[in-house]
């Protein structure tokens, strides 16, 4: 990866504050009752008129992208987002190019539009299928591990177990050249799919399957990361991880310890207790 920073697909002010061209005002659109995506967010915020007397318009150029808007909702602007990610920075992460990816993802268009007004503090929520979206800080914690190797930070191929909704591989895809990333439960790989395409981000590769086997047909990986917890790190994922690699997963059951694992050589791993935190299960099989 050069050393030049990469940006998201989408500029901030291609989902954030931006004034329409023609300064219209749309007429009133009746609520869709759908599974959440990107594209339902779109469109619930689009051509209508709401409370905060804020109008939404899809760009020409871009009709499926999240839409623009004449006046943010505080909750979610952009100006939150980068309070989000001072809050980050000041919990300890110091990765600059980390707090640049969560800066850039417009985590709210990853879950349901009720829940968007909680999208920016510091707390998992739910996405469906009993699952959650992690806190805004383990995500960056753990991807700011992962990136503390031996190359510098350069992440050429990373793995990541448990898609949810698809919010941690967007900002991996900002820190990372490809990224692979395996969804257990299929709605949830939909979802996450219907999130990530009208962003238009080209190198995520999204596969619906067993996590716990990993992706051995794309390995190795440079890391690994996991946004679930098992007793142990299955073995299958150790063996997918290049020399020199990192992984970093949730450990336990009811105390659960953020590990590291790198790989020192073909036949030897060390590994190291990070923190504690709380995750969903890591669970085996696949669910449709």
């Amino acid at each position: 990866m050069t050393e030049k920073s990469k940006r998201f697909p989408l500029s901030l002010s291609s989902i954030a504050e931006k004034t329409p061209r023609n300064g219209a005002r749309a007429e009133p659109q009746r609520k869709v009752a759908t599974p959440q995506t990107a594209t339902l967010n779109a469109s619930q915020h689009s051509k209508r008129t709401v409370t905060t007397t804020r109008t939404v318009e899809v760009p020409r150029k871009a009709a499926a992208a999240p839409v623009a808007t004449e006046r943010a909702t505080p909750l979610v602007s952009e100006s939150v987002r980068k309070a989000m990610t001072a809050r980050v920075a000041k919990q300890g992460v110091k990765d600059s190019k980390v707090l640049a990816a969560m800066d850039a993802v417009p985590r709210h268009l990853f879950m349901e539009p009720a829940l968007a007004s909680q999208a920016y503090i510091d707390a998992s929520l739910p996405i469906g299928y009993h699952q959650t979206i992690s806190q805004p800080y383990i995500v960056a914690r753990m991807i700011e591990v992962m990136r503390n190797n031996q190359q510098g930070g350069v992440l050429n191929r990373v793995l990541e177990i448990g898609t949810g909704c698809g919010y941690q591989a967007a900002v991996l895809s900002l820190v990372a050249k490809e990224v692979y990333s395996i969804e257990r439960i299929k709605g949830l790989h939909e979802l996450a799919k219907a999130n990530l395409r009208p962003m238009r981000v080209a190198n995520i590769r999204l596969h619906y399957g067993d996590g716990m086997l990993g992706l051995p047909q794309a390995a190795p990986f440079d890391g690994i990361i996991l946004a679930a917890a098992g007793l142990e790190v299955p073995q299958a994922l150790l063996e997918q991880m290049t020399i020199g690699g990192r992984l970093v997963a949730p450990v336990g059951e009811r105390h659960q310890v953020l590990q590291l694992i790198e790989r020192v050589s073909k036949f030897e791993w060390k590994s190291s207790t990070l923190e504690d935190c709380h995750f969903v299960p890591l669970r085996p099989g696949t669910v449709t």
